[in-house]
């Protein structure tokens, strides 16, 4: 099977991942991205969610098998082997995800899409506590979060801010996300909440103009909003690939398990 799949080769402009792509540039056969089946992401996981961005732009969602020549290299598998990369690539297990779709609308009534792969999160833009109303599927569920923020994760970006705010780590594949509050003052003692995945998220402002707020997909910005809306996108589902025994769903349990 691996001697079929067509791979493009994707490497970030560091100088760390133009080195060492050099010498599988010279060991493969390479397509141009809109013809691979697999495109092989070199660089670290910042550019690799940017590809996965970019992706979802395309008609085609194209799998993803990551190099780690990066910094932290979470969502990438390890550059230490001998096995060509079509061995790897053909070898390796497809993990999907789907990635949160933030509607929002602003003051002024302005509305736009942006997607996240890790997180959305509704920060306070000034010294003013922000104050918002919490509804899931169309239900009220707190009146009013006192907080710096507030903050939707999937499982594979419940490791990352999430879990610096004292969110729960989720195991991949089990298809919840984590509601998570930054800095709460009231309720004071609450500390977020699991949801399943197909449940709709919507925060409103209150009081916008007096304590405005920006929704953040991931690394897109929208200041002073009004309301924000969040689903899992099925049909937006993107596919991460890793070797075996080098899992995302290994890493993200032994998190679990760090001192």
């Amino acid at each position: 099977m691996s001697g079929n799949l067509k791979l493009a080769l994707v490497v970030s402009d560091s100088r760390k991942a133009q080195e060492g792509a050099e010498s599988l540039r010279r060991a493969h056969s390479w397509v141009k991205p809109a013809e691979a089946d697999v495109l092989v992401v070199v660089g670290g996981d910042g550019f690799l969610l940017h590809t996965l961005h970019e992706m979802l732009d395309w008609d085609r969602v194209k799998p993803c098998y990551g190099l780690n020549l990066g910094t932290v290299g979470f969502l990438m598998n390890g550059n230490d082997t001998e096995k060509s990369i079509s061995e790897r690539v053909g070898e390796a297990h497809r993990l999907e995800m789907r990635p949160l779709e933030m509607n929002v609308t602003t003051q002024d009534d302005r509305e736009s899409c942006y997607f996240a792969m890790n997180e959305v999160s509704l920060l306070r833009e000034t010294r003013q506590t922000a104050k918002l109303e919490v509804r899931i599927n169309g239900r009220v569920r707190m009146e009013e979060l006192a907080c710096d923020g507030v903050l939707v994760a999937t499982p594979a970006g419940s490791t990352a801010y999430n879990l610096s705010a004292n969110g729960p780590i989720l195991p991949m594949g089990s298809r919840m996300l984590a509601l998570t509050p930054i800095s709460p003052f009231r309720p004071r003692r609450w500390k977020g909440a699991i949801i399943p995945e197909s449940a709709e998220v919507e925060f409103r402002v209150r009081e916008p103009s007096k304590r405005p707020v920006a929704a953040v997909a991931d690394q897109k910005e929208v200041r002073d909003v009004k309301t924000v809306r969040i689903i899992a996108s099925s049909s937006k589902e993107l596919t991460l690939m890793f070797d075996p025994g080098f899992s995302l769903e290994e890493r993200v349990f032994a998190e679990q398990f760090q001192v």
